[in-house]
């Protein structure tokens, strides 16, 4: 095994099994984080890390761990920047990575949605998760451990 890591933001994250399967082709860990008992395969590779249920305890041990050598699964906006700030590599499960070039529009984005939302206004969520997402997905996570084996 490689000294990369995969970090699963796992609550809801759509992607697991393909988290697996791309984690095993190159070698890398995986700790599948969440605040409740998840079914995880019985991989070596594959750790599971139950946090306590307080408000953010998964994103808290995912944001202690992350570093240069992982990536991170994760669609939530705040996350990810936190991600980012300790040098790992951020992908959502829809594929769409977040950069620091992205990140502060993301953020951005999100908290007129939410002001949005506070006034009451009705809007929809996300689209549906789709075929496309989770090859979008594959390869962005493919891609990037690839280029963490080689340096960066």
């Amino acid at each position: 095994m490689s000294g990369i890591r995969i970090l699963v933001d796992a609550d809801a994250c759509p992607v697991k099994d393909e988290v697996y399967r791309v984690a095993e082709r190159h070698g890398a860990q995986v700790a599948v984080v969440s605040n409740q008992r998840l079914r995880v395969p019985p991989l070596p590779f594959v750790e599971r890390v139950v946090v306590d249920d307080g408000f953010d305890a998964a994103d808290d041990w995912i944001a202690d761990h992350a570093d240069p050598a992982c990536v991170v699964v994760t669609a939530d906006i705040l996350l990810a920047d936190r991600a980012l700030k300790a040098g790992a590599m951020v992908i959502a499960p829809t594929g769409k990575p977040f950069t620091t070039a992205s990140i502060g529009s993301a953020i951005a984005v999100r908290a007129i949605m939410a002001d949005l939302r506070a006034g009451g206004d009705q809007l929809g969520g996300p689209p549906p998760f789709a075929r496309q997402d989770r090859s979008r997905f594959l390869q962005a996570l493919d891609a990037a451990l690839v280029k963490l084996a080689r340096g960066g």
